[in-house]
């Protein structure tokens, strides 16, 4: 393979379309791609250009390019003329990845507003704290978020626009009569959004239990559009193409069809599928819900090119009885994305699939979702490696003492870089532990080779990872307490061949109580997003073990149930 090195050099070559050049982001010199998108709206103009190339595929649904920029600009005047929003004004997104998520999206960030995705699998009381927290003026929601929020909606003080969802709540208006019928002459309000302004609040679960924002900027969401290319003109340069000879193969590609099944309110679903497929005049082929046959069948229909999917998703795709059926040889990328790949799964790929170009990256909400990327014959050499970092990433390991550490020694990954989000929302004293002179402490452990391939060897402190869904586990732990018959519980992550981990909890009771593991699943389910209940509960009456300070021996629990290995409940 060619050397690292040679390749770099002649991809950041000046005059290119990978050229670099320093800003200075919160008084911090930072390395940025010259040639990103400016800002959100950037992407919506440069729509118009690609006319009827389908922008939006949503089962019989279609949506050109042209319409998806009528459509968007229709809408970003609603919210200005109608609705009052301005410059630095939150607008929620809460629904489904239906066409009118992405285009609320667009049509806010466009006039300088603050998108704010909700996660559609949160209950009504998350949902409501997500719209309390961010302050939301305006919310876009469909039926079933609607029915989840019920009487919070008239505690909270904002307007609604329903998608999708009949009958709605007194002073709401449907999303077709705000939007009405966009005409050719439609256009974008006059705006001048900056590339260090923010534009998104993406929710992140924290170890206090509640969900944290990451302020996003229109140029940490930008830059992922300019990474994608560079890892892919870098790993097949690797197999020794030049650069011209692989833009001749990007060109004679043609757009990407991309079958979006993550969800959006995902940093991965919105800023690593939906943000370059859109900015590069391709195709999103949205899914209602993650389906494997349905998703074979868009891939035929479509002629999909490209999938980031979480790795359970991939594992029952190529898994299903009926995977012959489907002709799928359009498809000729395939990622992984929310969650590590085992080598295994990229085998058993290889093993059902034709061949095609295999990938998994590393990126957290608070880095805008990539900071390292492996792919290509990189990743069939080392699929146990999160990849390489992307040319304006920086990857340091550190030890205890906030030293860095050389290639080998394992610490904490630090990530500086144009994607590191400028903090928290309203949490001045979580900024601080978790940013510090543009480096993002991730609180995840690994370590980088001497090529500079990064390898993560653990997570962040009770972090699980369920099917790509974050799920941590004090907030789990404090929904577990509200029980009456609750003494004390434990919630870990096990092993799990489909989803990669399952949530499980050990709870004790107080002397006296009961409660059975079916009731206190029913208990949980109208406090806690249905992913985060426990699949696997134990009733205890002895004490949990915990070390000399008092600090749960998780561990130890785990061992005890036998959960340290696969399990099948």
């Amino acid at each position: 393979m060619r050397p690292l090195a040679a390749v770099t050099a002649r991809l950041l070559v000046s005059g290119g379309p990978f050229e670099m050049e320093t800003a200075e982001i919160n008084g911090v010199a930072t390395r940025v791609w010259k040639n990103a998108p400016p800002h959100m709206r950037s992407i919506v103009e440069s729509s118009a250009e690609h006319g009827d190339t389908a922008a939006l595929v949503y089962g019989d649904e279609r949506l050109t390019h042209t319409e998806f920029y009528r459509h968007t600009a229709a809408m970003a005047r609603r919210l200005l003329d109608d609705y009052g929003v301005a410059k630095g004004d939150r607008v929620a997104i809460a629904m489904r990845n239906y066409p009118e998520w992405v285009i609320a999206y667009f049509a806010a960030t466009s006039i300088g507003a603050i998108a704010v995705p909700l996660n559609s699998w949160w209950s009504g009381p998350e949902l409501e704290f997500g719209l309390t927290d961010s302050g939301a003026t305006v919310l876009v929601a469909d039926r079933e978020r609607i029915e989840r929020l019920g009487e919070a909606l008239e505690r909270l003080e904002l307007s609604l626009i329903g998608v999708r969802a009949g009958e709605l709540p007194e002073g709401a208006r449907s999303w077709d009569a705000v939007l009405g019928e966009p005409g050719p002459d439609a256009r974008l309000p006059e705006a001048q959004p900056a590339p260090d302004e923010p534009c998104t609040l993406f929710y992140t679960s924290g170890t206090t239990g509640r969900p944290k924002a990451a302020v996003g900027s229109h140029r940490n969401l930008s830059t992922n559009i300019v990474s994608g290319s560079f890892s892919r003109f870098r790993s097949l340069m690797r197999l020794g193409l030049e650069m011209e000879e692989v833009q001749a193969y990007v060109d004679a590609l043609g757009p990407s069809v991309v079958l979006c099944v993550l969800p959006l309110f995902h940093a991965t679903g919105a800023q690593t599928v939906m943000l370059p497929t859109l900015a590069n005049g391709g195709t999103l082929v949205l899914m209602y819900k993650w389906d494997p046959e349905e998703a074979m069948r868009l891939i035929e229909r479509e002629r999909v090119s490209a999938i980031t999917a979480v790795p359970s998703m991939i594992s029952q795709m190529t898994a299903s009885p009926r995977l012959g059926d489907y002709d799928l040889g359009s498809l000729m990328v395939l990622a992984s994305g929310g969650a590590p790949a085992a080598p295994a799964l990229v085998s058993r790929t290889r093993r059902s699939m034709h061949e095609m170009l295999l990938g998994q990256g590393y990126g957290l909400t608070e880095c805008s979702a990539t900071a390292t990327t492996n792919g290509g014959s990189d990743y069939l050499l080392k699929p146990d490696s999160a990849g390489l970092p992307v040319a304006t990433v920086d990857i340091m390991i550190v030890d205890a003492a906030e030293q860095e550490l050389p290639p080998g020694e394992i610490g904490e990954v630090w990530i500086r870089g144009p994607g590191v989000v400028h903090g928290y929302w309203q949490r001045p004293q979580a900024t601080a532990a978790a940013f510090t002179g543009g480096w993002l402490r991730t609180g995840d452990l690994g370590r980088l080779d001497e090529e500079g391939f990064l390898y993560i060897v653990d997570r962040a402190t009770d972090m699980i990872i369920r099917g790509g869904e974050n799920v941590y586990c004090a907030e789990v732990e404090a929904a577990v307490h509200e029980h009456p018959a609750v003494g004390e519980v434990a919630v870990v992550g096990v092993p799990d061949e489909d989803m990669g981990e399952e949530v499980a909890a050990v709870v004790r009771l107080l002397p006296g109580g009961e409660l059975t593991e079916q009731e206190l699943a029913d208990f949980l389910a109208p406090r806690v997003a249905a992913f985060k209940i426990p699949s696997r509960i134990r009733i205890v009456t002895e004490d949990l073990p915990r070390n000399a300070a008092g600090k749960l021996l998780k561990k130890r629990l785990k061992q005890e149930y036998g959960w340290s290995a696969a399990e099948r409940g």
